[in-house]
């Protein structure tokens, strides 16, 4: 004789939440699928039938349906599980991080996950859970030069002071030039890549029409841009001094002037000019520390917003280009905020152990 089925004994505020549950979007789509099934034990329905209804079979459906009756509620939730014990042992980590302080062989370049299973005979799957679980990306570089300046950080100080606290009654600029923007003529449009997604094209090959050097000056207050293209023969003391003509008669009037910029020859030995205006200001910054100077910020937008995948046809329409790009980012230009992460050179260590719990 078959056992009877267990009876599911329940109140209409019991019911009430398992139907919440059900319309809840929050829950996993695992919950709903336990809560819709007690719900349909509780409305009558055979097991056989909502182990159909529900493509399970009749052993998970009587399993939770025991565990509704034993828990209630909590019993349709998962347990906290302890987790997979873990399967490789501090030998094994010691041996990955050991092999990573050798050389990688012959012809290589640097370790990866393949290379490091090749070569101490582990699952490349294992090893690259490792390296997650320690953060390792053998693959990511970051690069940076550090300055050897012996007059650094007085010259930083000087520089991100200017930044943070500009004198009163002064405008700061920041000066650079970007050198060699090329005129590339090619062909661009749309393409279906190979997961069916439209994208940017351009074709591989392109002709060569010339370039192009670009003074600018960023108004650290405003986050104006004050630009002028020259042809590159112009990139010279002169075509800097010109440059600075034209930029004092496009800034507001002032009772001093700061310009900040780096060590360019170009940028060196103005007496004469700067007797000439004595409420102008020259700050370099320290060598190979170019990063400090914020109007290379605004040479990056440039180059992502205007000048990457274009097309032109001569060294014009390359200029009214960058023109027409300066007008529109002034129309809604805003400062820059001086947020610069501090990079020491003693981060630079040939140990990983070193970085590794």
């Amino acid at each position: 004789m078959a056992r009877p089925a267990r009876k599911i004994i329940h109140t209409a505020e019991e019911k009430l939440e398992l139907e919440s549950i059900l319309k809840s979007r929050k829950q996993k789509s695992g919950i709903h699928l336990r809560a819709r099934m007690i719900l349909q034990c509780m409305d009558g329905w055979k097991i056989a039938d909502i182990a159909k209804a529900n493509r399970v079979t009749s052993a998970t459906v009587i399993s939770w349906k025991n565990r509704y009756i034993e828990r209630g509620i909590e019993g349709l939730f998962d347990c906290i599980r302890s987790g997979r014990p873990a399967t490789y042992t501090l030998e094994f980590k010691a041996a990955i991080l050991d092999k990573l302080e050798e050389a990688p062989p012959a012809g290589y370049a640097q370790w990866d996950g393949p290379l490091l299973a090749r070569e101490t005979g582990h699952s490349k799957h294992a090893i690259w859970r490792l390296l997650r679980s320690q953060r390792i990306c053998l693959a990511r570089k970051r690069s940076w030069c550090i300055s050897t300046d012996p007059l650094f950080s007085l010259k930083a100080a000087d520089v991100v002071g200017l930044y943070l606290a500009p004198p009163e009654n002064a405008i700061v600029v920041c000066v650079d030039e970007k050198p060699n923007i090329q005129a590339l003529e090619r062909r661009t449009g749309y393409a279906i890549s190979s997961d069916r997604k439209l994208i940017r094209a351009m074709e591989g090959t392109y002709k060569r029409n010339g370039t192009l050097n670009l003074f600018a000056a960023l108004d650290v207050a405003t986050g104006q841009i004050h630009g002028k293209t020259t042809e590159p023969a112009k990139k010279t003391k002169k075509g800097f001094v010109e440059f600075m003509d034209e930029l004092l008669l496009d800034l507001p009037e002032s009772g001093e002037y700061h310009v900040i910029m780096d060590n360019h020859s170009i940028h060196k030995r103005h007496g004469l000019w700067l007797d000439a205006h004595p409420n102008v200001f020259f700050h370099y910054t320290p060598t190979s520390a170019s990063w400090l100077n914020m109007v290379e910020i605004w040479f990056g937008i440039l180059t992502l917003k205007s000048l990457r995948g274009m097309s032109f046809s001569s060294t014009k329409e390359l200029g009214a280009h960058i023109k027409a790009f300066q007008k529109a980012y002034n129309a809604t230009a805003q400062p820059f905020i001086w947020k610069k992460r501090e990079i020491r050179g003693a981060q630079l260590v040939n140990s990983i152990k070193n970085f590794c719990n």
